[in-house]
């Protein structure tokens, strides 16, 4: 299972995080005080619930209204910045929720440089999760 200790050590990795669907940052680790702080990921967390909400809704109306399937669940997702992006993963709670499970674990993401990160390695590594 990926750890956020584990998720820092991906290149280019500047936080890794947990956060609810609601948003609500649960556990996270910073490796750069002077680029992102725990503010700064608070409204990430935030800002990637929304999406995902977004995305979700698309994904559903979209197969609904074209019968084209495979858009739905949301279960990974890039947003690229200018100087870093965040890379987001649902992986765990989809498993879970196919089990028909309850409780659900929360998202994991990684903060990354763009010009360091490899961004399927972070891919993978959330996969682990």
């Amino acid at each position: 299972m990926a750890t956020l200790e584990k998720l820092m050590t991906l290149p280019g990795a500047l936080a890794a995080f947990e956060f609810r669907g609601s948003g609500e940052l649960v556990d996270h680790r910073i490796g750069h005080q002077d680029i992102i702080d725990k503010a700064v990921l608070d409204l990430l967390a935030h800002m990637c619930a929304a999406n995902i909400s977004i995305a979700t809704m698309q994904a559903r109306g979209w197969e609904a209204l074209t019968e084209m399937h495979g858009f739905y669940p949301v279960r990974q997702f890039t947003l690229i910045g200018f100087d870093w992006s965040v890379i987001v993963s649902g992986l765990r709670r989809e498993a879970k929720k196919s089990a028909g499970e309850a409780a659900l674990p929360p998202f994991m993401g990684v903060v990354v440089t763009n010009e360091s990160a490899d961004y399927q390695a972070t891919f993978t590594g959330l996969e682990e999760a």
